[in-house]
């Protein structure tokens, strides 16, 4: 089954930087410039961790990876506020 994650990154180093990239364009959504939106199954999850544990220097980068629950809502917000193709974002009605 699969589950829905936030995958969200901050890498020091360019190098690094581009191999994250690339290895998480070919996973999931792109939302903004170090965010993905993942439909993983557990085993891809795994598969995934650990293949960000090779490429970050644990040191210096930052990986955070973020279970969202099922239905959940988002808000978007401002001049970037696109939703990519083929995803469904829910807007909740009455929020400020």
């Amino acid at each position: 089954m699969k589950s829905a994650y936030l995958v969200c990154y901050d890498i020091s180093s360019p190098r690094r930087l581009g191999r994250v990239f690339r290895l998480m364009k070919g996973t999931g959504v792109h939302l903004q410039y170090s965010v993905f939106l993942c439909s993983l199954t557990w085993p891809k999850l795994t598969l995934l961790k650990a293949m960000l544990d090779d490429i970050i220097n644990p040191g210096r980068d930052d990986v955070r990876i973020y279970p969202l629950p099922s239905g959940c809502k988002a808000r978007v917000l401002g001049r970037w506020a696109r939703i990519p193709e083929g995803i469904d974002i829910f807007f909740e009605k009455g929020l400020p």
